[in-house]
């Protein structure tokens, strides 16, 4: 059940779906959960989710972290990262902060990088495009 490429274990998990199940509605979580089998249905979990290598879902995933070896059809949005492994399918529209994918690994879909705050300190490409063009003025009196 578990893959020797996932470093997780079985203390890490508080849902696991299992191998032999077919879940048909959505699922709701605080902690961390496992699909091995097949989910019909929208996972919102406020922890991170790991699709196995023979899972499937069919629905969106709304999570912090998502590490997924088999397929996902639907949307997932993630506070993290997103990981396709190599024999992961995702066919879907995602929004992360981070995506990684591995050599072999299939995504089709749009994708949209949030962005992280910047530093105070660090000037925005409108400011600086603003500096440049006060330097020209500048240099020309």
């Amino acid at each position: 059940m578990f893959s020797k490429g996932n470093s997780s274990n079985s203390d890490s998990f508080d849902t696991i779906i299992g191998i032999n199940s077919k879940i048909e509605g959505n699922i709701e979580t605080e902690g961390t959960i496992r699909v091995d089998g097949k989910v019909f249905g929208d996972l919102k979990i406020n922890g991170d989710v790991y699709v196995g290598k023979d899972a499937a879902i069919l629905g969106n995933i709304y999570a912090n972290n998502v590490f997924i070896s088999g397929k996902v059809e639907g949307n997932i949005e993630s506070k993290g990262i997103l990981k396709v492994h190599s024999s992961g399918k995702l066919y879907g529209d995602i929004a992360v902060y981070s995506l990684v994918t591995e050599e072999g690994s299939l995504f089709e879909g749009k994708c949209k990088m949030m962005a992280v705050n910047q530093p105070e300190d660090v000037p925005s490409v409108s400011n600086t495009k603003k500096s440049k063009n006060n330097n020209k003025t500048s240099a020309a009196e």
